[in-house]
């Protein structure tokens, strides 16, 4: 981006960052305050705020197609392809041909010549289907072996997909029990700093539960786990992890698919590793 008058400055930005020179062309340390409501040094850092939104909304975007098994058309991610956000979030993201299986590393993405991949062989390959499938990684039977591919090709995924942490159902599981408690109990010595906790980690909390909706084969299921609904400067410790469906009622541990599995206990496992360890530790 070029440089732009403000006063007797010129400013620009450079690396997300708004920069200022003098009428000498000598770059200075910082914005002299005298012009900082210049409309331009102003305009410049709305764009850079905005910018940044974008980022986080395209990352935002393909997490949610990922994680809610969300097939998109080929069409839409040739077109966002040029937006440099956009590569961000979806470069380098496994992708499944339309047989399911797993087709390669995303690259690039054209409208005339489909999508650009690294295959599991380290060749570069094209193919163009109707709709662009990310999984989920607990739906990846070899994830390991992808894992070690990527540090291998230097991936660096911008949106979390190999190296997501995942939890994948016990086979000794009690398939008629609706809750897992391992990340039950844990405290926190004022109720706000859970809800806290919860909202940067991006979930909602509603009802007295952190909130985690998946949508996995067509249907939604929603991972819940209780925080509290009661004064915020009260003690408040982490509930057991229950899942619904979208009438509200409880499910059933056997009626819960592998993704909104692995997510609610990811979900659970987040919360409770913000809890109070010095409070654990004098009551034991």
């Amino acid at each position: 981006m070029g440089w732009v008058s403000a006063g007797d400055y010129e400013v620009a930005l450079d690396g997300g960052k708004v920069v200022c020179r003098n009428v000498s062309g000598r770059r200075l340390k910082a914005v002299p305050p005298k012009i900082a409501d210049d409309p331009a040094v102003v305009g410049l850092r709305q764009l850079v705020e905005w910018l940044e939104r974008h980022e986080r909304q395209c990352l935002a975007t393909a997490e949610r197609w990922m994680v809610r098994s969300l097939p998109v058309p080929l069409a839409v991610v040739t077109r966002v392809w040029p937006d440099p956000a956009w590569q961000a979030a979806l470069r380098d993201l496994v992708v499944t041909g339309s047989d399911g299986q797993v087709a390669g590393f995303l690259r690039d993405a054209d409208p005339e010549r489909g999508l650009g991949l690294v295959d599991l062989d380290g060749d570069t390959v094209r193919i163009a289907p109707d709709l662009v499938r990310i999984p989920h990684p607990v739906l990846l039977e070899d994830l390991q072996e992808l894992r070690e591919f990527a540090v291998e090709l230097g991936v660096e995924q911008g949106a979390q997909q190999l190296f997501r942490e995942v939890w994948h159902r016990p086979a000794a599981l009690d398939a008629e029990a609706t809750e897992v408690e391992d990340y039950a109990g844990g405290s926190f010595k004022e109720l706000r700093f859970l809800h806290g906790r919860a909202t940067q980690l991006g979930y909602r909390v509603r009802g007295g539960h952190a909130v985690c909706p998946v949508l996995e084969d067509g249907r939604g299921v929603e991972a819940r786990v209780w925080v509290g609904d009661y004064d915020g400067h009260m003690e408040t410790e982490t509930g057991p992890l229950v899942w619904s469906g979208p009438t509200g009622r409880a499910l059933k541990l056997g009626q819960i698919g592998p993704v909104a599995w692995s997510e609610g206990m990811r979900m659970a496992a987040a919360l409770y590793a913000g809890r109070d360890i010095e409070e654990e530790e004098r009551a034991a």
